[in-house]
């Protein structure tokens, strides 16, 4: 089974989690080339692409600007993200065999590094999906990783055993050609709702953290069986 999460918006650049080896991303070179055309925007600029305020704009104009230098240190890409689902992941008491486990059974979505293994080292950034790059031809980030990302994530879940557990947002199918995940794989995704005024209802927060409590689920006790997730056990609590 190989589990598939969204990346966070919001990144650390340091941690104190030590992991048993580190690797480069596939998508380095593509990865650097993306940040070389970010910075040329200015703070105003980026505050509206990336739609966030000015601190924010401003953090990341310099994130981009130091990108290629090194002045900004690489992290793990699972110890980089450190939104809901990452906090629930909780990889700070992941032994070396859960770090092994989730390298081959965990991949990770990524604007700029397009699809990650959790023990890629990565630099802090900050994307959208729907941002438009002269120098990738003017097509949005999700149509330029298309072609790229979806053999990868077939291979990849291939060689997990052929199941596919989707705990991504709804918006990164658009980095694939889904139709083809769908045909080629068995993909499974999760929709978790919280009982409300009689009725079942999507709560964002309640989504994000029962993501990445199924993913520490499924790298903890190594599952492999779509019947041992136990779903209906999820549903009641969720």
């Amino acid at each position: 089974m190989l589990i598939l999460l969204s990346c966070a918006k919001t990144m650390s650049g340091a941690s104190k989690i030590e992991v048993p080896f580190s690797t480069q991303p596939l998508f380095e070179k593509e990865a650097a080339r993306i940040a070389l055309q970010m910075r040329e925007y200015q703070t105003e600029e980026l505050s509206q692409i990336l739609k966030v305020n000015h601190k924010i704009a401003g953090d990341n104009r310099l994130r981009f600007k130091y990108f290629n230098t090194g002045e900004y240190p690489s992290l793990e890409a699972i110890l980089s993200y450190t939104g809901i689902v990452f906090k629930k992941l909780a990889p700070s008491d992941f032994t070396e065999e859960d770090f092994r486990y989730a390298q081959d059974h965990l991949r990770i979505t990524s604007f700029c590094y397009g699809l990650l293994r959790p023990l890629d080292k990565i630099r802090p950034y900050r994307l959208e999906g729907d941002i438009m790059l002269p120098g990738l031809g003017n097509i949005t980030l999700f149509n330029y990783w298309k072609e790229q990302l979806t053999d990868i994530l077939i291979k990849d879940t291939k060689a997990a055993g052929g199941i596919l557990c989707n705990l991504a947002s709804a918006e990164m199918r658009k980095l694939f050609h889904w139709n083809r995940i769908e045909k080629e794989l068995k993909v499974i995704s999760p929709e978790f709702k919280t009982w409300k005024n009689g009725k079942q209802v999507t709560i964002v927060v309640h989504t994000k953290i029962a993501r990445g409590e199924m993913a520490r689920y499924i790298i903890k006790e190594k599952i492999n069986r779509v019947e041992d997730l136990h779903l209906e056990e999820i549903q009641e609590k969720y």
